[in-house]
């Protein structure tokens, strides 16, 4: 069994409920619904879809909603053919003058005014960096740039433009309708695109307080890393957010790309200490996008975000536009566990702590316990998750077994290493639910006669703090 998660991205090849249900059966743990793409009736069904089949397959599955933030895209009425080393002249929607007033090719940038943010030195990179202008000289309303790396200029395709200051907020209109849709929805969690500091985190989360008012249970919010800003600020955004992805592929045009590893590693690191969950992303089987099998240097990307010990992998445009959506799934659930079972995944001598309270004296306890009796399971009774949490941080070889009767804490564990959850209803009570997962787990075939389990139990009713339980043998 597969300790590491994996979100897959759901898209038009994956829609279909015969696809996701062997998705999930091989591996997915939590769905990633990309607001960049698709219509709201598209996401709702697939929301429907997923929530259904989970309850079906009695299994936890994420909804992540990921918000497309201020992405920059080119507007230009007909495709512009960008040779290397000649002008093309740039401006933004705002701009009045007529292109037939130009010898120069021009395209648009999508954000009225965004010129100005912009200066003489400035890099202009599209689609990934693939097409790379250098901007020699800046006018009133119009840059002029020089090709350095040519190729098609087609409309709506994606910019970034390292080291300009641009100032367009962390959400955009398009950003909070999206929010109010997934809110609506039930996401478990909302990820937040070109996160700049903690401030455009906590923004984000005073706006899902004010809309769903004084719950005790929100959508966990995920900062994604991927751009300069965020590094210098990276610290701050690990401690506020609620878990982080490292999103490689515009990291790597943002920053230095033979940085990205280095960066990743640090980036896994810094989460681990704050016991924040920690997302590797961006073109772990791109191949497979085309092709049935990964290259080898893919099957190693995979294996080192576990080695590094990150709580998820992710795949993109491999389930949400590939030909082979469940096979990349499936694959990169065997790359885990043939990496799982490796000596170079034992984390006991490099983690600690970040944390001084008796909860972590419990637990390190429990973890302790179960490497000395030789046990083969940690159980726990949890309503806020938090208790799974720590004890993964730790990353035990035993099994980790989490009782609750909070659906959204059902599904929040989905994206947590190594939980395993069975939820109860709200009105079973929670001392007794350890007895009721032990017989779901035998029948699972999780746990047999003659197992031994630690059992950790969290915060119960009447004020009952957290305690050890102790080893059970499993009846």
């Amino acid at each position: 069994m597969k300790r590491t998660k994996i979100i897959a991205t759901i898209g038009p090849a994956s829609e279909n409920e015969k696809i996701l249900r062997e998705m999930i059966k091989s591996g997915m743990n939590v769905a990633r619904i990309n607001f960049s793409h698709g219509e709201y009736a598209w996401h709702a069904k697939i929301i429907k879809s997923i929530r259904s089949l989970a309850l079906e397959m009695k299994t936890s599955v994420g909804i992540l909603a990921d918000l497309q933030g201020p992405r920059v895209r080119v507007r230009t009425a007909e495709n512009i053919n960008a040779r290397k080393g000649e002008e093309i002249l740039v401006s933004d929607v705002s701009y009045k003058k007529s292109v037939a007033d130009f010898s120069s090719k021009i395209f648009y940038l999508d954000y009225p005014g965004i010129i100005k943010n912009i200066q003489k030195g400035n890099e202009i990179l599209i689609e990934d960096g693939l097409i790379k202008l250098k901007i020699f000289k800046k006018e009133k309303q119009l840059l002029r740039a020089k090709v350095i790396s040519g190729g098609v200029i087609k409309n709506r395709k994606g910019v970034n433009i390292p080291g300009a200051k641009l100032n367009l907020g962390a959400l955009t209109p398009k950003d909070k309708k999206d929010l109010d849709f997934a809110l609506k929805h039930k996401a478990d969690f909302i990820a937040l695109s070109f996160v700049e500091s903690a401030k455009d985190v906590l923004s984000l989360r005073q706006k899902i307080e004010k809309k769903l008012g004084k719950k005790k249970r929100y959508p966990q919010i995920i900062a994604k890393i991927e751009k300069r800003e965020a590094i210098e600020n990276l610290e701050e955004i690990i401690k506020v957010a609620d878990a982080i992805m490292v999103a490689r592929g515009d990291l790597g045009i943002e920053m230095d790309e033979n940085k990205v590893t280095v960066l990743q590693k640090k980036i896994i690191a810094g989460s681990l200490e704050n016991l924040k969950p920690v997302i590797v992303a961006t073109q772990m089987l791109d191949s497979m996008i085309r092709n049935p099998r990964p290259t080898r240097a893919e099957v190693s990307d995979v294996s080192n975000a576990v080695i590094d010990h990150a709580d998820a992998v992710m795949l993109s445009g491999e389930t949400a536009s590939g030909k082979y959506p469940a096979e990349s799934v499936k694959t990169m659930a065997e790359i885990i566990e043939d990496t799982e079972e490796s000596p170079f995944d034992d984390i006991y001598k490099s983690l600690d702590f970040n944390l001084s309270s008796d909860y972590a004296v419990i637990i390190r306890s429990a973890y302790e316990l179960a490497r000395s009796f030789g046990g083969e399971a940690i159980l726990m009774v949890s309503v806020s998750g938090f208790t799974a949490k720590l004890v993964s941080h730790f990353r035990p070889e035993q099994k980790i077994l989490m009782a609750t009767n909070s659906q959204k804490s059902f599904n929040q564990s989905s994206l947590v290493w190594g939980v395993d959850s069975y939820l109860f209803k709200p009105s079973e009570k929670l001392d007794g639910l350890i007895e009721k997962m032990i017989k779901k787990a035998k029948a699972d075939k999780k746990l047999k006669k003659g197992d031994k389990a630690v059992i950790i139990l969290g915060k119960l009713p009447k004020g009952e703090k957290m305690r050890l339980v102790g080893v059970k043998n499993i009846s």
